[in-house]
């Protein structure tokens, strides 16, 4: 018989770090799937950020940079400016992207740079001990907002999709979940979109991954799932926010 499923090439053989029920190996999976699809592995080069995903380099099979805390869209500028022919994406948790990164994206999205951003959404700082960050749900509690976050002193979150997908500039801008089978299948049809579009040297391209931090969250993976479902994506809803003409 026919093997129908097996690891792809772009994966290595490495036991990852994260936490049981973090959806970080999912995603993983679905960008090195579409890196094998698309044929690009021996041009692919990744920037990982500063937070869980800081050893994602020890994970794909393909060359990858590491970025100071939030400058890894500052770091992707300049390789694919330096090499256009390269196929350059950035990993980026809401911590790294949506906080001391934030003008960073904005600036490298505004100006059309021919990268693509997989942009994980958790809604909390995972690797330094479960702070509040930018995506905080109101009255999701963290160590640093331990009553829950309040709107009337800190705002509401930041939508990232929304906020990147006003600028003029032309853009691939998607938002996608991965803590089910039903919401995989979208999110790998639009992180292939995005690299299609690089590859194409048509647009800046972003795709949000809303994930779960079940230890940060004080959850079980089940409880994390739920409450993703049921909260994170009433908030942060799945779709095509921006798709270039």
């Amino acid at each position: 018989m026919g093997k129908t499923f097996k690891k792809p090439e772009s994966l290595s053989d490495t036991h990852t770090h994260y936490c049981p029920g973090c959806t970080h190996g999912v995603i993983h999976r679905l960008v090195a799937e579409t890196i094998d699809e698309l044929g690009i592995r021996g041009r692919t080069v990744g920037i990982a950020p500063v937070g869980c995903a800081v050893l994602a380099y020890n994970y794909f099979n393909f060359d990858f940079q590491e970025a100071a805390h939030g400058r890894a869209p500052a770091m992707a500028t300049g390789i694919k400016r330096v090499r256009p022919d390269l196929m350059v994406f950035t990993y980026q948790g809401d911590g790294d992207l949506a906080s001391i990164g934030m003008g960073e994206i904005i600036h490298a999205a505004n100006r059309g740079e021919k990268f693509t951003t997989i942009f994980v959404n958790n809604a909390i700082y995972g690797m330094t001990g479960g702070q509040m960050a930018p995506t905080t749900m109101p009255n999701q509690r963290t160590s640093t907002s331990p009553f829950g976050r309040k709107v009337d002193e800190v705002g509401m979150p930041i939508k990232m999709a929304e906020l990147l997908a006003a600028l003029q500039t032309p853009a691939y801008i998607s938002r996608q979940t991965v803590i089910k089978p039903k919401y995989i299948n979208k999110a790998k049809k639009a992180i292939k979109q995005a690299f299609t579009y690089q590859l194409e040297n048509k647009c800046f391209s972003l795709v949000e991954v809303v994930s779960t931090c079940p230890t940060n969250w004080g959850m079980t993976p089940v409880q994390a799932v739920e409450w993703t479902e049921k909260t994170l994506l009433t908030y942060y809803q799945p779709g095509d926010y921006k798709v270039p003409a």
